[in-house]
């Protein structure tokens, strides 16, 4: 079955403070973040993979920039957070599984190329980063067979970061769509797989990516950071 991919753009972005949605921020380069997450996912999987754009915010100029690209319209983009974004794009999903990234996020093609044998082996898994720490960021700590069993930004003691970069496994979907169906509309679709894995027994593999770079952008200064990988 052809791979399943979905990027999550329906934000707005505003701590940016760009005017067009954040994925379409332009890198130093000349693509855009989303343009070279696209690059990277072709260079992973091929030109006929199947990929599905989350949209809200501007969504007209996302549409136009990738019209080969599907759609799932968050129509309360402004009102709701990640987990009802990739809600909406697991419903919208065929069967099988669906490795998904925010759209915010500028990263080394080879990260996707690691992740291929998973994806192909149809196992769960959430790519981090145990390079660093930080307090804002969404952290994650392991069980004793070294699966994922805390993921928030609220985690103490974290091993390191998740980077945007996640699988859900066919068997393990129907699980992650009741959770993320279940948490509030401002939690972040990490609390949605943090209850799939507490209560359904979804086993996440952490895949460590350290060695190559993930930037999420947020902020000016992590525009100038992604920058000088680009």
């Amino acid at each position: 079955m052809t791979t399943q991919i979905v990027i999550l753009a329906a934000g707005m972005g505003s701590r940016l403070g760009r005017s067009l949605p954040k994925p379409l921020t332009e890198l130093n380069d000349g693509r855009t973040i989303m343009q070279q997450q696209f690059d990277n996912i072709h260079a992973a999987f091929g030109r006929d993979v199947r990929v599905t754009i989350v949209v809200g915010y501007k969504l007209e100029h996302i549409v136009e920039a990738f019209p080969h690209a599907q759609f799932v319209y968050n129509e309360q983009y402004d009102q709701t957070n990640t987990s009802k974004s990739l809600l909406r794009a697991l419903r919208a999903s065929k069967d099988g599984g669906v490795l998904w990234m925010n759209g915010d996020v500028v990263f080394d093609p080879e990260a996707l190329v690691r992740a291929g044998d998973l994806v192909a082996a149809d196992r769960s898994f959430v790519c981090v980063n145990t390079a660093k720490v930080s307090d804002e960021e969404v952290k994650y700590t392991t069980d004793a067979e070294g699966f994922i069993q805390e993921l928030s930004k609220t985690v103490e003691g974290g091993l390191g970061e998740a980077v945007g970069i996640n699988f859900i496994s066919r068997r393990d979907k129907a699980a992650l769509v009741r959770r993320l169906d279940q948490v509030g509309d401002q939690d972040y679709f990490e609390r949605g797989l943090e209850v799939a894995v507490a209560k359904d027994g979804v086993r996440l593999e952490p895949v460590d990516i350290s060695d190559l770079y993930a930037v999420e952008i947020d902020f000016a200064e992590d525009l100038e950071r992604a920058n000088l990988f680009v």
